[in-house]
């Protein structure tokens, strides 16, 4: 376990090492489908963080790998296909972190944050577009922020 996670309970502790999960899931399925190109940018994303996340982020990213695609395909096949239905869920579970992340190393809470954003991005931008343009659906833009999420420490 990682000292960041020393004064959390086991559900905190299962709600942080699912949001990337829950990221992946909110962004690929924002319009209505999650295609093979995002569902890989999603695995390829998660694996590479794993090695080339803020240093502090590294640990906290090897834990999430182990898990990440099993926890991926599990949730596709659990939650609402309608993608609206959907959301709501993956939004209600990513709001708790607004609880959990104030209990936590300051420093740590904000580098996730940014890092969930950029797993955002970058899976929004795995589908779509001609030649890199207009990569990112309107529903995708509309939830890129991760605005459900406050950032820690404002």
């Amino acid at each position: 376990m990682i000292k960041e996670f020393e004064n959390l309970r086991e559900e905190e502790i299962d709600v942080l090492l699912t949001a990337p999960v829950y990221v992946a899931i909110l962004i690929a399925g924002a319009d209505g489908n999650i295609d093979k190109s995002e569902r890989k940018e999603a695995r390829d994303v998660a694996h590479s963080k794993q090695s080339r996340a803020r240093e502090q982020l590294v640990d906290y990213y090897k834990l999430v790998g182990e898990s990440f695609e099993s926890k991926f395909n599990k949730l596709i096949d659990e939650l609402p296909e309608n993608a609206e239905e959907r959301n709501k869920v993956l939004t209600a579970e990513l709001r708790k972190l607004n609880f959990i992340l104030p209990k936590m190393d300051k420093n740590f809470g904000v580098k996730l944050h940014a890092s969930l954003k950029e797993l955002a991005k970058k899976i929004a931008e795995a589908s779509g577009g001609v030649l890199g343009y207009l990569s990112v659906s309107y529903e995708e833009s509309k939830l890129i922020e991760l605005q459900m999420i406050k950032e820690p420490g404002k």
